[in-house]
């Protein structure tokens, strides 16, 4: 019987004391942030640890704790045109406190003077006041919560604050964090002075992060485990590519060299133009692919690459009408622009259309909307291709082509405005709580989503397609 991954059978893993408090023990944060650790370890760089803290009740930590919170993660992909698969054992994680179980040994965190930082990735829904939390509550609700009643007991101590990064995939995740610990602080009476501490000696970060992270692989898991000689229930598979952009005092730089350490990493003092490249390049042609991709029948992003007729869709998309839009050096849009291309090729991550399209209306309006009325302002005309995918998006929130996945008030306003389809355009761009404006002023898109609508119907995507691609 093979046996099962632990410090036993890995004698030569060394061991760190704990810098990190980590939220979060799921996939991507082991294969993500946990993962840079052991980089910066392997090279003398940060010799630290994570403690990690379930920020749920249900979590990983028995599993963890009978591999000695070791566990393998499994690179698989292309990266600058070479084929990756590499695996590396993860010695970075320390332990796993569930505060639900052990709420003492949460907050005795606070007394540690290792831990200088706090990760977290508690989902997009992390991030959020909940009414009724309170400081005496072993452990509140919340996310935030938690984290306020740790560094309220830290202050009590008196001792330094943290260095707080969330990896939340919300927009200036940091600042949010931030306003809804102060927002605790002062419901619960916690005083001038841990107001005062909480804004001078903590500094909290917004970050942006990516890396795709499918997970566990289950359908390889046996036969992983006879290549690696041993059984790994935690095992994690990603794509090689890795970025991270924590904007934050230059200091950190030093403090957490993941730069240095040769890590795709940016720290600096305004993310808004590295957000803005991740979701429109990235993000943005997954948005615009969806709908004219299932309608032709297509599965996965790996399917759109190999059909050639959307490949050029997706890089004249990229090419001709979001990277102009977009204000970072073009050389480096077109090195992410590569990068992002080789990526939805990858073979070894089945990425599907369906799972994508969950709430493609909300993606729309804030991936590709912005850069379609920039683009028409500066140039004066629609881009064509982002306004094609407009319509389909449109004309599969019918219903009848696809499966629509989105929320009951947003399916019903479609129901709605295609119960009259001689109106659905005017009435479906005129709804300013989709699109928070009203679209029909925007010079010529009516009439250009009408003629659009037409041919989709009148023929399919991907003749639709090669009548506007090159």
């Amino acid at each position: 019987m093979t046996k099962r991954l632990s410090r036993s059978n890995q004698p030569g893993l060394p061991v760190y004391p704990e810098r990190m408090i980590q939220f979060g023990e799921g996939n991507f944060m082991r294969a993500f942030v946990d993962w840079q650790l052991q980089q910066m370890n392997n090279q003398g760089l940060f010799n630290g640890s994570a403690v990690l803290v379930q920020p749920i009740g249900q979590g990983l930590g028995a599993l963890m704790a009978e591999q000695d919170n070791l566990y393998t993660v499994l690179l698989n992909g292309i990266m600058q045109e070479q084929t990756v698969n590499s695996r590396e054992i993860i010695g970075s994680v320390s332990r796993v406190i569930s505060p639900y179980e052990d709420y003492a040994a949460y907050l005795a965190l606070a007394e540690d003077d290792g831990l200088e930082f706090i990760t977290s990735n508690t989902t997009e829904a992390g991030i959020a006041y909940h009414a009724g939390d309170a400081l005496n509550d072993a452990p509140p609700k919340s996310f935030p919560a938690k984290l306020t009643a740790l560094l309220h007991r830290r202050f009590e101590l008196g001792k330094k604050g943290f260095v707080i990064i969330p990896c939340e995939l919300i927009d200036r995740n940091g600042e949010k964090l931030r306003e809804i610990v102060q927002q605790y602080a002062a419901e619960w009476q916690l005083g001038d002075a841990f107001a005062k501490w909480l804004e001078e000696e903590n500094t909290f970060c917004c970050s942006l992060v990516d890396r795709i992270v499918p997970g566990y692989p289950r359908d390889k898991a046996a036969q992983l485990e006879a290549e690696l000689g041993y059984l790994d229930n935690l095992m994690v598979t990603a794509e090689p590519f890795l970025f991270w952009v924590i904007e934050g005092p230059s200091w950190l730089a030093e403090k957490l060299p993941l730069t240095e350490a040769g890590l795709n990493v940016v720290i600096t003092d305004d993310m808004t133009p590295y957000r803005e490249r991740k979701v429109h390049l990235l993000n943005g042609p997954h948005t615009a692919m969806v709908p004219l991709g299932m309608m032709a029948g297509l599965e996965t992003v790996e399917d759109v690459m190999n059909d050639e007729t959307f490949l050029r869709f997706v890089k004249e998309l990229m090419n001709d009408e979001l990277i102009p839009m977009l204000d970072l050096p073009a050389d480096e849009l077109t090195s992410y622009s590569a990068a992002v291309l080789e990526r939805f090729k990858n073979p070894f991550v089945r990425h599907e259309l369906a799972s994508i399209s969950l709430n493609s209306i909300s993606k729309f309006k804030s991936r590709l909307l912005p850069v379609l009325l920039r683009y028409q302002q500066e140039r004066g005309k629609l881009p064509e291709l982002m306004t094609l995918a407009f319509a389909a998006l449109l004309l599969s929130y019918r219903g009848d082509r696809v499966a629509r996945q989105d929320g009951a008030e947003v399916l019903a306003v479609f129901d709605q405005a295609w119960s009259s389809p001689g109106s659905f355009v005017q009435t479906i761009l005129k709804n300013d709580s989709l699109w928070g404006q009203d679209l029909t002023l925007v010079p010529g898109l009516s009439d250009a989503i009408s003629a659009n609508l037409q041919k989709l119907e009148s023929t399919d995507s991907r003749a639709a397609l090669t009548q506007v691609v090159s």
